[in-house]
Formats: C-alpha cells, sequence, structure tokens
C-alpha cells in the first residue's frame, strides 16, 4: 500500500530532482527513489549509505552479482526494481 502523501508532498530540493528525473528518463522515478527523499531524517540518511555498502562495499561477490541478486528478489517480491 503506497500513501498518497508519498506521491506529491516533497520539500522542493525534492521536487526538482524528481522533475529532473522525469524529464531526463521520460519515466516516473522509483518508489525507493521517492521514499529516500520523502523523509531523510526517517528513512534516506541511513538508508542510502547502508544500500551503498551492502551494493558497492567489499564483498567476494562482484557488483553485477549483488545486483542481479537485487532485481531477482525485487522480482521474487513484484517490487519493480
Amino acid at each position: 500500500m503506497r500513501l498518497a502523501v508519498v506521491e506529491r508532498d516533497f520539500a522542493w530540493p525534492a521536487r526538482l530532482l524528481l522533475g529532473l528525473i522525469r524529464r531526463t528518463t521520460g519515466a516516473e522515478p522509483p518508489d525507493v527513489i521517492k521514499t529516500h527523499l520523502y523523509r531523510p531524517n526517517v528513512f534516506g540518511r541511513w538508508a542510502s549509505p547502508a544500500t551503498h555498502d551492502v551494493m558497492r562495499g567489499p564483498s567476494s561477490w562482484t557488483v553485477g552479482e549483488r545486483e542481479l541478486f537485487a532485481a531477482y528478489v525485487s522480482r521474487l517480491l513484484q517490487c519493480p526494481f
């Protein structure tokens, strides 16, 4: 379930970035981006570095393998990646 407020109530820097993403890609930004930008103090500020560490930090798996794992799990959960 997605809250309607997450679709529209962003601070102006986030609105600007989301507009730039829409204009550049021609598509709606992914929900994970919206979640990071909606309330950065609650979710975005700690989730972004954690995600970066997991996806790009030291590992015996390549970046490509980690991306593939993430895409596969996302598909299983029926969540667009």
